[in-house]
């Protein structure tokens, strides 16, 4: 990615490690986007990122703030590793005797690379987002349970435990089937893809700007900086698709928030009660997240972390 040749299984290993570093960094504020995102007008917890953070620290302590986390840090590097496998894959299909690629191509290649994705994202990100948001649903009950809603609204809140991601999966198998996992898919798509198609060619493109080092290759500074810009512009391009997405894959919805039955209905209801405005909820979180995850990207790449797990591991066989 950041312009040298590299083997697809160091390809492998840094998306996995730099999603790893990546998401350890940045979940807090995809915490926060994802409680933005969820909250309506008729039950708001949160005024802003900061707001969610500080009230989160408050009410559920600083690993409140990772609510969620295990379950991106377990599925992110497969996610990862399909995502930029599938990528390079297609790119070599589309290029012809190694000539450039058109634009065309590198948004083919893009759609083939989030399309591929989904595989792994849809059920990481619907268990995420059941986790992350139990925090806002259990301070929404308290808040009902101060204001009217008696001591046995009190001391429901109370009883209520957040479940696991284990349990959910379990819950979700047992009532659903596989299908349960993969609620959303349909959003989850009109995302994913989207951003890719954006994203990839938007990066080759800036990466190919300005001087290059004596071996060809883009200076690191260019990548990181390329990196973070086309991620920042893909992340903001999609946000609306991302706020149905959650909206949709959100399975326990708060007190007096609304419910929806597809996608069509979910965008009749927002439009209808919120406005168009509630399609860019979390659009700077999610900028804050996108940005620095793929500058991690190319900070692993011009590392050559891959490459040197690929020497380790061909040195211990011999």
């Amino acid at each position: 990615m950041a312009g040298k040749q590299i083997s697809l299984p160091a390809k492998l290993i840094n998306g996995g490690i730099a999603g790893l570093i990546g998401v350890t960094c940045v979940f807090p504020i995809d915490l926060a986007k994802t409680r933005l995102q969820n909250q309506q007008n008729g039950s708001r917890i949160y005024t802003s990122m900061s707001d969610c953070l500080i009230k989160t620290i408050r009410s559920e302590g600083f690993c409140g703030m990772y609510r969620g986390a295990a379950v991106n840090l377990t599925l992110v590097t497969p996610e990862k590793a399909i995502k930029l496998a599938a990528n390079d894959f297609f790119r070599h299909q589309l290029s012809k005797d190694g000539q450039k690629l058109t634009l065309v191509g590198e948004m083919l290649a893009g759609c083939g690379a989030g399309t591929c994705q989904v595989i792994v994202t849809t059920p990481m990100e619907m268990l995420k987002i059941q986790l992350q948001d139990a925090g806002r649903i259990e301070a929404q009950r308290n808040l009902i349970g101060r204001h009217g809603g008696g001591g046995g609204a009190k001391a429901n809140v109370v009883q209520r435990k957040s479940p696991t991601a284990l349990q959910l999966s379990r819950d979700l198998l047992k009532d659903k089937g596989i299908t349960g996992l993969y609620t959303g898919l349909g959003a989850t798509l009109l995302r994913d893809v989207p951003f890719s198609i954006i994203y990839f060619p938007l990066f080759a493109n800036l990466n190919s700007l300005g001087r290059r080092n004596t071996d060809g290759s883009a200076p690191f500074y260019i990548s990181f900086l390329s990196g973070c810009l086309a991620g920042c512009t893909a992340a903001v391009a999609v946000n609306p698709v991302d706020v149905l997405k959650t909206r949709l894959q959100s399975l326990a919805p708060g007190c007096h928030d609304e419910t929806y039955s597809g996608m069509k209905d979910c965008i009749r209801k927002i439009l209808r009660h919120e406005g168009p405005s509630a399609f860019l909820k979390g659009a700077y979180c999610r900028a804050l997240v996108i940005a620095p995850l793929f500058g991690v990207v190319q900070v692993v790449y011009f590392l050559g972390v891959g490459e040197f797990v690929l020497g380790l591991l061909d040195g211990q066989k011999h």
